[in-house]
């Protein structure tokens, strides 16, 4: 089978197309074989062991996993001892971040816990371009921002991958929505349901008169202390993602302005969790969320695709065509 593979940390032209064995499915596991996968930030961030905690848990020289990518959709050509939801032929979506990645390849092994059906009527590439972005998305509103219906969140970086999601799945939750992007997106945040939105461009939204139940930054920096402005008394703040400045202030100066109000900062970090990828699943099947592709590469032009998501200007996902 085909690969993408990386043996040591570096920029995306150091990713390689190589041939490999076909992996055996251990006890609990499917394999699967892909159809489409997409890509995330998480995948160049592992790549170029950016930020250096990274290493940490992927290896501290070289890295332990060789095949990158975590989001998938396929059909199970094979399965493990004691595998009992999915069976030979059923089509899946899921994400591998829990269990070892290895999405960019034409077959990968999976426990059948991180794996949902995929709906019918959607294709392989919008299935695989919803788990990892859309479950974050779902937990930093439902689990983390404890979201009621009819409260006012406002999603910051309403373009990206999580962004998109983020908007779609806060109105189906009941909320009102304001979405925060660039100009050339300002129709697509209305088309996904936005209520209000404001391009950043021209309007900083810290600076309104509008205050937010609920804040979702999955992009686009402000202060902590910005942020906390223009929260409503009772409010919450959740980042999903960022640069590494974005990501220290949320986590270490969020806990600080949590004390002595009522508003609460929060940095979200995604769990595997299948009741969540159900719940998003249903979403796709029935029309409510739709995943958002900006371009489609075919699996050895991975590097390239990589590149251009680093860059930082995809609208939604960046698919990728396995087989």
């Amino acid at each position: 089978m085909r690969a993408i593979t990386f043996y040591e940390y570096g920029p995306p032209s150091i990713l390689k197309l190589e041939e490999r064995l076909e992996p055996t499915p251990g006890p609990g596991q499917v394999r699967i074989h892909v159809r489409a996968c997409a890509m995330n930030a998480a995948d160049w961030h592992l790549l170029r062991a950016d930020p250096f905690l990274v290493r940490l848990a992927l290896g501290l020289s070289r890295p332990k996993h060789n095949v990158l990518g975590c989001d998938l959709s396929g059909v199970v050509d094979a399965v493990g001892a004691g595998v009992t939801r999915l069976k030979v032929g059923d089509e899946v979506m899921g994400e591998l971040g829990s269990s070892g990645w290895g999405a960019f390849a034409e077959r990968v092994c999976a426990p059948e816990n991180v794996l949902a059906l995929k709906p019918s009527n959607i294709t392989f590439e919008e299935a695989a371009a919803a788990p990892l972005a859309g479950v974050t998305a779902l937990q930093a509103l439902r689990r983390d921002g404890r979201l009621e219906p009819g409260e006012h969140v406002l999603v910051n970086g309403a373009s990206g991958g999580v962004g998109t999601f983020a908007v779609q799945l806060a109105r189906a939750l009941g909320a009102r929505v304001t979405a925060v992007c660039s100009t050339r997106n300002v129709e697509l945040a209305r088309s996904l349901g936005a209520e209000h939105v404001i391009d950043y461009t021209k309007t900083n939204f810290t600076e309104g008169a509008e205050r937010y139940n609920l804040i979702l930054a999955a992009n686009g920096y402000h202060p902590i202390r910005h942020y906390k402005r223009a929260l409503a008394p009772g409010g919450r703040f959740v980042m999903t993602g960022g640069a590494g400045k974005q990501m220290a202030a949320a986590i270490f100066l969020g806990p600080l302005a949590s004390l002595g109000n009522d508003k609460r900062f929060a940095y979200v970090n995604m769990k595997s969790n299948l009741e969540d990828l159900e719940f998003l699943r249903d979403r796709l099947a029935d029309g409510s969320v739709r995943s958002v592709i900006d371009r489609s590469y075919p699996l050895e032009k991975v590097p390239e695709a990589l590149a251009y998501l680093e860059d930082g200007h995809a609208r939604g996902k960046v698919a990728i065509q396995v087989s």
